[in-house]
């Protein structure tokens, strides 16, 4: 039976908590300065340590900070990988935020004057482009 490491490679444990689909994706993201441990810009060799604090941007705005409770070095299943932090209750708080606002933001394809054609305008642009062609062949 193996036993829980004492630290662990950065990179390794975001992977195997699932914040990234892969090794090689979270050692980019890492790479990019989107991730901190205890307040610092981080390398994706960084060993981590239960008790750690993690600052991670996931998306435009949405940052998660999270407490390391514990090491793995396997990928298991998301209750399992949900179990190697905590997420601390600022940062709850603001995701619901950030979700509220999207959620009573305007629609963006409302803003469009324009958008892809209808069934009835793309037939008329058939009826069009076809009147045209035989236009152009009675000529020559």
């Amino acid at each position: 039976m193996s036993q829980a490491p004492e630290r662990l490679r950065l990179d390794k444990w975001l992977w195997a908590a699932r914040f990234y689909k892969t090794r090689s994706l979270a050692a980019d993201e890492v790479d990019r300065g989107r991730v901190d441990v205890n307040g610092q810009t981080a390398k994706p060799s960084r060993e981590l340590k239960p008790g750690d604090r993690l600052d991670i941007r996931i998306g435009p705005g949405d940052w998660r900070t999270v407490e390391v409770l514990g090491l793995s070095t396997m990928r298991g299943p998301a209750p399992v990988a949900q179990q190697l932090y905590r997420e601390t209750a600022e940062s709850i708080e603001r995701r619901a935020a950030l979700a509220e606002r999207r959620r009573l933001a305007a629609e963006p394809a409302a803003s469009l004057e324009h958008g892809r054609p209808t069934k009835r305008d793309r037939r008329k642009l058939a009826d069009w482009e076809r009147w045209s062609a035989e236009a152009d062949r009675s000529r020559g």
